[in-house]
């Protein structure tokens, strides 16, 4: 439990405003979201020594205000689970303010726990897997969207498309020297790479999506990624966690991965072999293998080292 003396911030991000709490006093204040109204921020914050300062993913309005606030012990939560914490409280009323203190006591009482910021190699590389993963989906939308055009109007959208490929060719050849740029970044990328079935995406994906990757243990990378089975005693289904967000868009990458690697992976082949002859369904046994792939990873960047075939 937290002391009488600990200080929790939460921060609402808007467009052009933070919405600042306090807790336990309940305090609230709304700062500009400019380089001024930041760096004021971050000498408040420096001066009553929070515990934690925790905000939610915005889809990006949230990246300025935790680099303004370098040092601080901020974290960056899921929505969904406070929107989950604020329902347990019977929270639901709607507004920054509100929101603001609701986060803060969120950061008293569930304590999320502290990772260190990503480098800003780290950084870079998240901000192409994004970008690469939003023309993915304008692909895979424009391409539905030809098949359904009359003939006369698929020359339009094959235009849309070869801008597409282009765009995702060249944002192939940015994410291989992000991969390169970076001594740390690079020795973690030959290491995932050096797995049958791990390509420059995938490696990218990983580092890019799970920094915690190597750090923790092998529970704690499965659960974090959402293909960790977890009991249901009220009923007979067990299952992976689901996850959202980006880590939820890890398991899609992950899933090609394994695919791959069924193939080319002679001990993948043979663990997805053995559960489909054990009467696992297709789905689960490839499952199981996801998270072998995971642990795998994660076992390369825990000891530095290259793959060995040997390896279970």
């Amino acid at each position: 439990m937290p002391s009488p003396a600990d200080v929790a911030v939460g921060i609402d991000v808007a467009k052009q405003s933070l919405e600042v709490a306090l807790h336990p006093t309940a305090a609230t204040w709304t700062v500009p979201r400019t380089r001024g109204g930041l760096r004021r921020l971050r000498a408040d914050l420096r001066a009553r020594q929070p515990t934690r300062i925790v905000l939610e993913a915005t889809g990006g309005y949230e990246r300025r205000v935790v680099a303004a606030l370098d040092g601080l012990p901020v974290v960056v939560v899921n929505p969904r689970q406070t929107h989950h914490f604020a329902r347990a409280l019977g929270l639901l009323a709607k507004a920054d303010r509100l929101d603001a203190r609701m986060l803060a006591r969120f950061a008293a009482e569930v304590r999320p726990p502290l990772r260190p910021a990503p480098s800003k190699a780290v950084q870079h590389l998240q901000a192409l897997v994004r970008e690469r993963r939003q023309v993915v989906a304008v692909r895979v939308a424009t391409q539905q969207r030809r098949r359904q055009a009359p003939p006369a109007r698929r020359p339009r959208w094959d235009a849309h498309l070869a801008l597409l490929r282009a765009d995702l060719r060249e944002l192939d050849r940015e994410l291989a020297a992000a991969l390169q740029a970076d001594p740390a970044v690079q020795a973690r990328a030959r290491w995932l790479q050096s797995i049958p079935g791990i390509g420059p995406v995938a490696a990218a994906t990983l580092l890019a999506e799970v920094p915690e990757l190597g750090a923790c243990t092998r529970q704690e990378v499965a659960a974090l990624v959402g293909v960790a089975p977890f009991n249901r005693d009220s009923g007979a289904w067990r299952g992976p966690r689901r996850v959202w967000g980006g880590r939820g868009q890890v398991r899609a990458v992950l899933y090609m991965a394994t695919v791959a690697a069924i193939r080319a992976n002679p001990r993948l082949r043979a663990c997805y072999q053995r559960l489909h002859a054990a009467g696992k369904p297709p789905k689960v046994a490839l499952t199981a293998c996801m998270r072998k792939l995971l642990v795998i990873c994660n076992a390369l960047c825990q000891h530095e080292t290259m793959w060995d075939p040997a390896m279970a």
